[in-house]
């Protein structure tokens, strides 16, 4: 039972903590619910590292207000937001943050309205925005929020019944609102993520473990691997110690309050209980204070304590000093910055002019954050992001419109049509006239990739198996086999037609260079009326990436 009806900024931070940690522990199960069976399904690895990013954001310092705390946690999802998944769960962030003004607490009325309010602002930030994902459950979850704390305003333990109750409720409706989903037999990734994230925070609030509620298991919030950082630790004392001869009036409940204060002044917090004794780990400011909560609980029998500053001084190395800057350079009329995976396409796109390489692609999405950077780094007047992935799109525009430079989209889907669209910049044209032409040049592109599958499948009529070969044909599956060769020739027949006159085939790291050119010579044959290329693209899990223009 929840026995609160007021959320500070403390309890809010122990939430965002127990709702990452539980979606960590669930990430795979996530990805595994991306429907196309290829390597990259990425739903719950997209979402676990924005999260993460948050609760890094919200460890920096204490917030003791909601809205402060709120503040940090939309700011630090927002910069570490990566794919399409976690560029909308930071859009859901953003839009509670804004909803809680400056509030010290939260009430059940205002988290339900912080929820509404998260789901619209998600809305607003897709340019076609799809019933059957992630903003359904949520925009569900918002309205059936709102209806029950306008009914009961102070009571946080109904409100989050029907939280989970109405998400799982319309999660399973989401392969009624999209088709792929049904044929797949999953439900919506995102949602389900979304739901992890929500039953977390339920948990923090009752001070139970995660892992006690029926929708999965978490390891505690603090022992998820993914809230480990190389970042230096705001807080100076890593504190161990052991209470015994446990107090006879302490309960279960008892100890879940102690936990719950020890998170209060700390982080990477553990408490274990054993058979006549309970260990507590955390790295705090205040280790005074928290050996006098121990004292609530128990006898202290044993403690340590280090000052992780004093550790860092004494691995300080005296270095020079820094050089002078370098003068800056003198802003040119365009930059671009290109998402790339794979160094053969590094090495292209540095050959067309493109001033930063951003590694990333299929399972390894850049975040905000990162092309932000990048896009800022290049001294020109207009940067153009090419983001060559469809995971990727949607970052990259959140990224330009953070800025305050002129930074333009081109929606290129994959490293093909991102070299179109670099092939058609004319340097003479002014950055309107460009983004069109160049956008006009990447939807010309037709492509082909081929990967294979990593679990069985059924897609429209085709039947795949665990390990087939498959062909997609413009992101759709359109032909399988156990193949590469076979796969090609087939995916190439459908992508070529009268006016096509360049065939590029783009191998990747597991394709041997003589294979790629035997291929080239078959295509040769097959198509003479088309010149044929063939690249090293160096790009993992994608066998070929097939041009056609």
């Amino acid at each position: 039972m929840i026995q609160t009806n007021a959320i500070d900024g403390l309890l809010l931070r122990e939430m965002v903590m127990a709702g990452t940690a539980l979606l960590e522990k669930n990430r795979e199960a996530v990805d595994a619910l991306n429907v196309f069976p290829v390597p990259d399904g990425d739903t719950g690895t997209n979402m676990s590292l924005t999260m993460g990013s948050a609760v890094r954001e919200l460890n920096a310092k204490e917030y003791n207000t909601a809205a402060s705390a709120a503040e940090a946690l939309s700011r630090g999802a927002l910069r570490g937001a990566r794919g399409n998944s976690g560029v909308i769960t930071s859009q859901i962030l953003r839009g509670f943050s804004k909803a809680l003004g400056g509030a010290e607490t939260i009430s059940p009325l205002l988290f339900a309205q912080a929820l509404k309010r998260g789901a619209e602002t998600a809305y607003k930030a897709v340019m076609k925005p799809k019933e059957g994902t992630i903003l359904t459950v949520a925009r569900v979850i918002g309205d059936d929020a709102v209806a029950q704390a306008e009914k009961a305003p102070d009571d946080f333990e109904a409100l989050f019944t029907v939280i989970l109750k109405s998400g799982e409720a319309i999660l399973q409706r989401t392969p009624d609102m999209l088709p792929v989903l049904k044929q797949a037999g999953v439900v919506d990734a995102g949602g389900r993520g979304l739901l992890y994230i929500l039953t977390g925070f339920y948990a923090a609030m009752r001070g139970e473990e995660a892992d006690k509620l029926s929708i999965g298991a978490a390891k505690d919030a603090a022992e998820g691997e993914m809230l480990e950082t190389d970042e230096e630790s705001p807080f100076t004392y890593g504190c161990e110690f052991t209470l015994k001869h446990i107090k006879e009036t302490v309960t279960e409940e008892s100890i879940n309050i102690f936990r719950r204060q020890l998170h209060r002044i700390g982080t990477n917090v553990k408490v274990t209980k054993e058979a006549d004794s309970i260990l507590c780990v955390l790295e705090t400011n205040d280790p005074g204070k928290a050996l006098q909560y121990g004292l609530d609980i128990g006898e202290i029998v044993s403690s340590s304590l280090r000052n992780h500053k004093e550790e860092r001084r004494a691995h300080e190395v005296k270095t020079e000093p820094a050089p002078e800057p370098a003068p800056a350079q003198e802003s040119k009329p365009y930059g671009f910055v290109s998402v790339s995976l794979g160094e053969g396409f590094a090495s292209i796109f540095r050959d067309l002019k493109v001033d930063v390489i951003v590694d990333g692609g299929q399972t390894m999405n850049p975040s905000i954050e990162d092309l932000q950077k990048a896009a800022e780094s290049v001294q020109a007047d207009t940067v153009f992001i090419l983001p060559n992935n469809g995971n990727v799109i949607l970052a990259a525009q959140q990224a330009a419109e953070l800025s305050e430079r002129d930074i333009r989209v081109i929606p290129t889907k994959n490293v093909a049509m991102g070299i179109a669209a670099i092939v058609a910049f004319q340097n003479d044209l002014d950055p309107e006239a460009n983004a069109k032409l160049m956008d006009e040049a990447a939807q010309q592109v037709q492509t082909g990739t081929i990967t294979y599958a990593i679990r069985d499948s059924e897609y429209e009529d085709l039947h795949i198996v665990q390990g087939d070969i498959i062909g997609l044909k413009n992101g759709k599956i359109c032909y399988k086999s156990n193949d590469v060769t076979d796969v090609a020739v087939h995916l190439t027949q459908d992508i070529v037609d009268e006016n096509s006159g360049l065939i590029t085939l783009y191998y990747g790291a597991d394709v041997k260079s003589e294979d790629a050119e035997a291929l080239r010579d078959k295509m040769s044959a097959l198509y003479p009326d088309c010149d044929v290329d063939v690249y090293q693209g160096g790009q993992p899990l994608y066998y070929y990436i097939i041009s056609v223009e």
